[in-house]
């Protein structure tokens, strides 16, 4: 976690540090407590792209990965919602091919909102479970 957090410090500095920070453990005190052998539907936010992948932490494996970047989605402009939305689309049809249908969505420390809520709610109409 400590490695992370120096990651994130240089484009972070200050109070947005500690929010995102607080943000980031209360979530994966959530997603710890509530996985019950689900996998975790896990998504990194950056300015250009937007990433998705299933995690099985038992066994410690990326199940299923997709990002703005995958040669199947031929998008232009990945750090927009319509480019979160297609990632979202594209993670659940790949989960679902698995038989993975249930999922912890753990959204890292970013809020809930913009990019990251139209990939969430684009993999629950694709046939995510979370």
């Amino acid at each position: 976690m400590a490695q992370r957090v120096e990651e994130q410090r240089n484009s972070m500095q200050g109070a947005t540090l500690e929010r995102y920070v607080y943000r980031l453990e209360r979530t994966r005190r959530k997603v710890k407590a509530a996985q019950l052998g689900r996998a975790r539907l896990s998504v990194c936010r950056t300015l250009k792209h937007i990433y998705a992948q299933l995690i099985d932490d038992a066994k410690g494996q990326t199940l299923v990965a997709a990002s703005s970047l995958s040669p199947e989605l031929k998008l232009k402009n990945g750090g927009n919602i319509s480019a979160a939305e297609a990632v979202g689309k594209l993670v659940a049809e790949k989960a679902i091919a698995k038989g993975v249908k249930q999922v912890i969505f753990d959204r890292g420390g970013n809020v809930y909102h913009g990019r990251i809520k139209a990939l969430a709610d684009s993999a629950r109409k694709a046939g995510l479970d979370f």
